[in-house]
């Protein structure tokens, strides 16, 4: 069955924005924004989503994909799981945040 790793660095950007929702829209918008983000994450594993690979500008391999206001990254780590490498918000510099969170 396919299946997600989310990694560190994507844990934190996770936790981040749980925060802001939960300080800007409330507990309960926030706990239904992230439970959206993990479905996202189990349709990129079962390839219900388009795997639109990473622009060349980032000098990575990898996929990614859009939802609300967050471009999710992420990574084949074998052929049964993917890893979520990084989720970040659609107002933040891609490229620039992409490579701070993969140094």
């Amino acid at each position: 069955m396919p299946g997600f790793l989310v990694q560190k660095q994507a844990t934190f950007r996770i936790k981040d924005i749980s925060r802001y929702s939960q300080e800007t829209w409330g507990e309960e918008q926030a706990k239904v924004y992230i439970k959206g983000l993990f479905q996202t994450f189990n349709d990129i594993a079962s390839k219900n989503i388009v795997w639109r690979p990473i622009p060349a500008d980032f000098e990575v391999e990898g996929f990614y994909t859009v939802y609300k206001k967050h471009y999710i990254y992420w990574k084949e780590l074998n052929a049964d799981q993917i890893g979520i490498v990084t989720v970040l918000h659609e107002r933040m510099h891609q490229l620039e945040r992409f490579q701070d969170d993969n140094n």
